[in-house]
């Protein structure tokens, strides 16, 4: 089991940091996704990284903007967003999968990952 936590509300150039916690196991040797869904619009797949080998990818619209790590414990993935804009604002989910190459932008599909959280909404005001 996957939980999120973290969303909020945010004025526009303001912070969060989004936790992804699993219950019943350690992300060891997984590829963990952040994803997010807009009203409207499909699920986007932005962010993940592998706990195997460290890889870490971001697509454009949040490079230099979000960071992606691992907690200390090895059961927290942790999402730091900053200079959040409204075009970020979404209901926020992170996902897991087993196949910890799946860490790339080949792997952004939905269907690539497992384990899903029940998402976290972020709101930002303009």
């Amino acid at each position: 089991q996957l939980v999120e936590s973290g969303g909020g509300l945010v004025q526009a150039g303001g912070s969060l940091r989004l936790s992804c916690a699993a219950s019943g196991f350690t992300f060891d040797d997984y590829a963990i996704g952040w994803f997010r869904q807009a009203p409207g619009k499909e699920r986007e797949g932005f962010s993940c990284i592998s706990t195997s080998d460290g890889k870490i990818y971001y697509t454009e619209s949040v490079k230099g903007r979000f960071t992606i790590s691992r907690g200390n414990a090895k059961n927290t993935i942790y999402l730091q967003m900053n200079s959040l804009n409204p075009e970020d604002a979404a209901v926020y989910y992170c996902a897991a999968d087993p196949a910890y190459w799946k860490c790339g932008p080949y792997y952004l599909e939905s269907s690539d990952y497992d384990y899903w959280g029940q998402g976290t909404q972020v709101t930002v005001s303009s």
